[in-house]
């Protein structure tokens, strides 16, 4: 693998990149989206039947509420889709003789670095193609009570570092195990 890259100058001294990769670009709906798409769709519905009657009612200053909620579920239901495809274009993925590395420029930048010693437990979900995620830790719960921001709806916002949407998946949770072996 070629070094640094998006992560020259991140290195420690005489550490290695052993795999790097990039999520998935575009649309990706994950398990959630089951419960989240209908529940947007409903919410926006029942937004929109709302305005409806406060407008025929004559109560038109009530229809700004509307249109807030409105513009909420609109987000929800299509915007965050767009945000996280931006975030994933954004994302980039390290696995060093040493450490995980994930890197995200642009909105919401960030640095996460974790070192194999002290590594959570890594899990992995994939689809027939190879495509996965390799996740470090436990994912957060479907309601996200007590979790910031918008990280429930928008995957690549989850705060438990992972590797999102990534080709070869197995290969890479298997480099990841074989690494944490080395280290410990």
């Amino acid at each position: 693998m070629t070094e640094g890259g998006p992560f020259t100058g991140r290195l420690l001294p005489g550490e290695h990149i052993v795999w790097s990769g990039r999520p998935a670009t575009g649309l990706l709906f994950t398990p959630r989206d089951a419960f989240l798409v209908p529940f947007s769709l409903l919410w926006c519905g029942f937004v929109i039947f709302w305005i409806i009657g406060v407008l025929a009612s004559g109560g038109g200053p009530f229809a700004l509420v509307g249109v807030a909620f409105l513009a909420f579920g609109l987000f929800f239901s299509a915007g965050r889709f767009a945000l996280d495809a931006t975030l994933r274009g954004n994302t980039t993925y390290a696995l060093t003789d040493r450490r995980i590395l994930i890197s995200r420029t642009g909105p919401f930048s960030s640095f996460k670095a974790l070192t194999l010693d002290r590594l959570p437990e890594a899990e992995i979900s994939e689809r027939s193609d190879g495509r996965g995620t390799v996740r470090f830790g436990q994912q957060q719960s479907l309601m996200g009570f007590g979790q910031p921001g918008l990280s429930i709806w928008t995957p690549a916002l989850d705060p438990t570092p992972q590797f999102l949407a990534i080709a070869d998946a197995r290969k890479v949770f298997d480099l990841v195990q074989q690494a944490v072996g080395r280290d410990r």
